[in-house]
């Protein structure tokens, strides 16, 4: 049940942190907009290290395999894009194409084993459940 609860969590706080990065993009740039998320994201997470139990840091750089650590990297590029959809398509429609993109991904690394994923079984259902939610985005987005 904490993992429904922190998933839902997790979406509350993208939908909100793309309203407010776009109107800092808006006000500014969007590379200061996005340095500023990336900086006050890592200040919030020294903080939470000092108080949590202060792992040590060079076990970062053991990390295996070497790739996984790109994950700083495409944060950065989600917080470019998801500007870029919420400023040009609004946030319900942005959000609704984000969350069937990382659906389909999701699906596919599981399907495939990508990335040390244990490798999962083809379902149709799944495919199905996919179907409606790209039908849902159109029955949203139709004017």
């Amino acid at each position: 049940m904490m993992g429904v609860f922190t998933a839902l969590l997790s979406g509350l706080l993208m939908s909100v942190q793309g309203v407010f990065n776009t109107e800092v993009t808006k006000q500014s740039s969007m590379w200061v907009a996005a340095g500023w998320v990336q900086l006050s994201a890592f200040l919030v997470c020294v903080f939470a290290w000092f108080l949590t139990g202060r792992e040590q840091v060079g076990l970062l750089f053991e990390t295996k395999p070497a790739y996984t650590l790109l994950g700083g990297v495409i944060g950065a590029f989600i917080t470019i894009t998801v500007i870029q959809s919420m400023g040009s398509i609004g946030p319900a429609k942005a959000v609704m194409l984000i969350v069937i993109s990382q659906l389909l991904v999701a699906y596919l690394i599981e399907l495939f084993g990508m990335f040390g994923v244990e490798k999962q079984p083809f379902e149709w259902r799944k495919i199905i459940g996919m179907v409606i939610a790209i039908v849902g985005v159109v029955i949203f987005k139709w004017e």
